[in-house]
């Protein structure tokens, strides 16, 4: 994990939430939380963990969110309907990506330059990324590429937009569709999307999604579904 210093202060914007979709993750919250710049809020969306991870959260500070319906995109969704910030963060709780790492994403989307900012996951270590997950992730960047013309590399959970936007893309996906429905909606409405490099660590416990090439296969199917969808053309909100 990163040693560096979180942000201080006066070095982040305010008016910020980030919204941490939460199963099982007790071991990573004190971490991922005490990354978390500060002034901005924490809103882990507890999706049914079974092993305190709502009380560490609330012990550290973070607003809870409860999300009783299984599902990573139910998870993210809920706490989107629940932040109040004009910017919303998005990322993973698992201790697999700094949250620190979004300030600069917050100035890109508050500065205008970007819609919708995404973090390009870059392995730190051989086991942080498995050759399947990775695998499945190209795929759908390529997918992506012909469906959107986006030249993405990666649909990676840490990302940043203003809230209002994200409401009206009418994001429907409650599973693993959900991050690449954002993005493709987003593509249709005409948003400028950005993608920067950032460290990818290996995750704290086990994965629920891509830990193993039944959970990839299932996202891969989810995230199918939502290339094949018609366009929804909501316009361009710039």
């Amino acid at each position: 994990m990163t040693t560096s210093p979180p942000p201080r202060p006066q070095d982040v914007e305010a008016d910020v939430d980030v919204v941490l979709p939460c199963l099982n993750e007790a071991e990573a919250l004190p971490w991922v939380l005490a990354r978390v710049p500060d002034g901005w809020r924490a809103l882990v969306v507890d999706n049914g963990s079974t092993d305190g991870s709502a009380d560490v959260a609330r012990a550290l500070g973070a607003t809870v969110v409860d999300e009783p319906r299984r599902g990573f995109g139910a998870a993210c969704h809920a706490g989107l309907t629940a932040a109040t910030a004009d910017i919303v963060c998005f990322c993973d709780c698992d201790a697999s990506l700094d949250p620190a790492l979004l300030v600069p994403f917050v100035r890109e989307v508050r500065d205008g330059t970007a819609d919708l900012v995404l973090g390009r996951r870059r392995p730190r270590s051989l086991g942080a990324w498995p050759a399947h997950a990775r695998a499945g992730n190209l795929a759908l960047a390529r997918m992506l590429r012909r469906r959107t013309g986006l030249r993405l590399h990666d649909l990676g959970p840490l990302r940043a937009a203003r809230r209002e936007p994200l409401l009206t893309l009418g994001l429907t996906d409650r599973r693993s569709g959900y991050p690449l429905q954002m993005v493709v909606r987003a593509a249709d409405a005409g948003w400028h999307v950005t993608e920067h490099d950032v460290p990818y660590l290996p995750r704290t416990g086990a994965s629920k999604v891509t830990g193993t090439w039944r959970g990839t296969w299932q996202a891969v199917r989810d995230m199918s579904r939502v290339l094949a969808e018609a366009p929804v053309r909501q316009g361009a909100h710039r």
